[in-house]
């Protein structure tokens, strides 16, 4: 059995960032990956939006960590080279019913320390012409990042500071010691470890995972968000258009990526189980959800692209649940729930979990 020092085990944008920050403070650290490449899931399947704290109930691991990650990570893409943009974001409301929805954003983003700025239709109408509403909230700090590149950016400080990544390497099995935990390892080169500390951040498989190595890991639950490409119309938006959110998530909003491709989504579809395929039929949705602060995009103007998995941990129908960040055993971080904002928390996140795996 080989003796390592620091295992993490998932290769998402939030593994990667754990790993690069436990080998910066000296740490021995292997990253295991399940699959062939990292981050080709939940990292990979987002609105690569920089978020800015907006949502978040005060004083919760998503308001905390989505702060301080949002201005690690801007200074991050700057001292890195990594693409981003700082577009600012227009969260608008539709109707007059809705203008309670803006106020209840700006108490919690004044509590999460976030600046918004009111703004009534002439605003909106000023930044976007496209976007019909009858009062919004613009928010100066979002912006859109390369998730590819970033993901890049974190595993070189990985293997920089002498970390290494492991791909086809899923945790099958394992036991817990007081003294170490060992774990099985399958994959093309299968082999057993034991290791001084674990840490969890497999994303979708984290229960799965947790399970095999003798933890019990709290539910969860499936949530998959479909996104619609905006085709053949001049992209209408110069920034990030945010409806009034939704349950389960932010709303059908509009995104530019770093190319200044438009696309919407996610929507809200709860499901049993991992399928990425997106059902054209739901684009009927997505005008209706669109246009009710869009009314011109035309006919015939989305086509299915892709879809991604929100870890939740609570249901359809439940309050939304936050970031659960585990000390299960002495030598575990556990790390489960990790939706949006986790890529703009991700050094954040980083960060706690280090702190953690000290205590």
């Amino acid at each position: 059995m080989e003796h390592v020092d620091c295992v993490v085990i998932g290769a998402g944008v939030v593994g990667l960032a754990c790993a690069r920050t436990l080998a910066r403070a000296g740490r021995d650290v292997l990253l295991l990956e399940a699959a062939e490449a990292f981050g080709t899931e939940t990292s990979a399947r987002n609105s690569e939006v920089i978020h800015a704290g907006l949502y978040y109930a005060p004083g919760s691991l998503k308001a905390q960590l989505c702060v301080r990650g949002r201005d690690l990570l801007y200074d991050w893409c700057r001292a890195r080279g990594v693409p981003y943009k700082q577009i600012g974001k227009v969260i608008v409301a539709a109707t007059e019913a809705q203008r309670g929805d803006l106020a209840n954003i700006i108490d919690i983003a004044r509590k999460n320390g976030v600046e918004l700025e009111p703004i009534d239709a002439a605003r909106v109408a000023e930044l976007e012409p496209e976007v019909r509403a009858v009062a919004g909230l613009y928010s100066a700090l979002s912006g859109i990042v390369d998730s590819h590149a970033l993901m890049l950016s974190y595993l070189g400080d990985l293997e920089d500071a002498g970390g290494v990544l492991a791909l086809r390497a899923p945790v099958t099995g394992g036991a817990i010691h007081d003294d170490r935990i060992e774990l099985v390892v399958g994959g093309d080169t299968p082999m057993q470890l034991a290791c001084n500390d674990v840490v969890l951040a497999a994303g979708l498989g984290a229960q799965t995972v947790a399970r095999a190595i003798g933890l019990t890991p709290p539910q969860g639950w499936l949530c998959k968000g479909n996104y619609f490409a905006l085709s053949g119309v001049k992209p209408p938006f110069q920034r990030l258009v945010y409806p009034i959110p939704e349950p389960g998530g932010l709303g059908t909003h509009a995104t530019i990526d770093l190319a200044g491709r438009v696309k919407f989504g996610p929507d809200v579809e709860w499901v049993d189980q991992i399928d990425y395929r997106v059902d054209p039929s739901r684009d009927a949705r997505f005008y209706a959800s669109i246009r009710t602060w869009w009314p011109g995009l035309p006919d015939g103007a989305l086509a299915a692209d892709y879809a991604g998995m929100r870890p939740k941990l609570a249901p359809a129908g439940a309050p939304p649940a936050d970031f659960s960040i585990t000390h299960p055993h002495p030598r575990i971080v556990a790390l489960y729930g990790i939706e949006s904002p986790g890529l703009t928390s991700s050094l954040a996140i980083g960060e706690h979990v280090e702190a953690l795996t000290r205590t």
